[in-house]
């Protein structure tokens, strides 16, 4: 059997080429040949760094999820709860219509049409998409508690809501629609955050515990 090839190649470059071959393929459709071919890596040196294909895909998402945590930071530290979910779904619409990028998001795409021998993985990029959603939903728990939400709000809905608004424009994006066309959906979702924003007294933060069922967030 021939040796892989030594572990000295750049990781980080290496799993951002992985992370776009499983954003353009979804993991199915990702074949070993892509992934070693775009990492510039043997298929040995793919298994004794990675264990196997999922072992990848898992490192690829934590790498994704660093680079988006940073960007999430910035959402939620936006001024008030209408201008999070602003940031956040037109900074979805912008970033997925981005030449640079693959279209839509990989935390939706990742897990399209998985088949035998790979039903860990819609979980796992669930599990990925409700950090942003846990995220959004603490952040409104504040918003509420400073009295930018009214009192009858519900931090967690809201926060489920504007994660399943920015899945949905993930799959419009791979889908082939327009920056325009997300644009207007993201207006439609912040007017209904607005809706639920004012100027109340502040009221004391009720802990939210998360639903039991699977939840979505963000791409």
């Amino acid at each position: 059997m021939g040796m892989g090839r030594p572990r000295e190649f750049d990781a980080e470059t290496a799993l951002d080429q992985a992370m776009e071959v499983f954003w353009r393929h979804g993991y199915e459709g990702a074949t070993i040949a892509q992934l070693t071919e775009a990492m510039g890596i043997n298929p040995p040196s793919l298994y004794a760094c990675f264990g196997n294909k999922e072992g990848l895909l898992k490192a690829a998402l934590d790498r994704y999820t660093k680079l988006r945590g940073v960007w999430m930071d910035e959402v939620v530290a936006a001024a008030t709860a209408r201008d999070v979910a602003e940031r956040m779904l037109m900074g979805i619409a912008d970033k997925q219509t981005d030449p640079a990028n693959p279209p839509g998001c990989l935390l939706v795409q990742g897990g399209i049409a998985c088949g035998t021998g790979s039903e860990n993985v819609p979980f796992e990029l669930a599990a990925r998409r409700s950090q942003n959603e846990d995220q959004l939903r603490d952040r409104f728990i504040r918003a509420k508690a400073e009295g930018d939400l009214k009192p009858a709000s519900d931090p967690a809905a809201l926060a489920r809501y504007v994660s399943a608004v920015a899945v949905g424009m993930g799959v419009m994006a791979s889908s082939g629609a327009d920056r325009e066309a997300l644009r207007q959906v993201a207006t439609v979702a912040v007017q209904a955050i607005e809706a639920q924003s004012g100027k109340y007294p502040p009221t004391p933060a009720v802990k939210q515990t998360p639903s039991k069922q699977t939840r979505s967030g963000t791409a």
